[in-house]
């Protein structure tokens, strides 16, 4: 791998080579993980989450080229989680997702081994204590994102504004506007979770994550599914690439615990 931005998916530049180029890779809280339910400890001291996101102002959707992500404006506390494990409260910066070829897999995080067709994650940080994302992404405690698995079953009426705007991000490198989309609409009916300290799943793969993991995932149909597949990993001059399988596998837990905010 050549260069610090040479990464992706494929055999030769996904995550079983990231350590080359981005050596925390092998470090001791890297994320996603399997998460054992069995072995996850419920912690009666763990708050309930908020979540405030009722004046979310999205910006843009776009194609990162390893992704399909949507932007928010972070200027001020408008669309924040605080609760749960976090001291203090997190900015909501971007939301973006994780899926599969085919309904086996997709999702990073695991539960008791089982792979779900994909997962979002909403990436906040903590603006209380650093002044730029930057910042606060190479800080032990400087994000908190929630993952919210991806199930299929009945459609998600939500969800068509966001696949529909797919076709305008088709490519890497574009970018379109979308205003007003208020992700509550994405999270589950309950809000029970596991929590532990993790990394980023992509390059740097920095372990400034505090990871909050929905137990209930949200439904999306097959066919909102599929729009994630018409994506593509190439810009509009190279050869198609579909975009997909662009997860990184379970790593190893090491020392840490899962915390469960509910009785198994």
């Amino acid at each position: 791998m050549t260069g610090h931005h040479c990464w992706g998916y494929g055999q030769d530049d996904g995550p079983s080579e990231w350590y080359k180029s981005y050596p925390i890779a092998q470090g001791d809280r890297q994320s996603p993980i399997d998460i054992e339910s069995t072995k996850a400890v419920y912690d009666p001291h763990l708050k309930p989450l908020t979540i405030s996101y009722e004046l979310s102002t999205s910006l843009s959707i776009s194609n990162n080229g390893h992704s399909v992500m949507v932007e928010f404006e972070d200027a001020d506390d408008k669309t924040v989680v605080k609760g749960g494990p976090l001291e203090g409260s997190y900015r909501l910066k971007q939301f973006h997702f994780h899926w599969g070829k085919k309904h086996s897999q997709g999702s990073e995080h695991t539960v008791d081994g089982k792979s779900f067709p994909g997962e979002l994650h909403l990436v906040h940080w903590n603006a209380k204590k650093y002044a730029t994302f930057g910042e606060a992404a190479a800080a032990p405690d400087g994000l908190a994102v929630i993952g919210v698995f991806l199930e299929t079953g009945k459609e998600l009426g939500h969800m068509n504004r966001l696949t529909d705007a797919f076709y305008m991000v088709k490519f890497k490198g574009t970018k379109a506007q979308f205003r007003s989309f208020n992700p509550k609409c994405l999270l589950p009916f309950s809000l029970d979770y596991w929590t532990y300290p993790g990394s980023l799943t992509t390059p740097p793969l920095n372990e400034s994550v505090t990871w909050i993991v929905m137990k209930e995932p949200i439904r999306i149909s097959e066919k909102q599914l599929e729009k994630f597949r018409t994506l593509l990993f190439t810009s509009e001059e190279d050869q198609k690439i579909q975009m997909v399988d662009n997860f990184r596998p379970p790593q190893p837990l090491k020392e840490r615990t899962v915390r469960a905010s509910f009785k198994a």
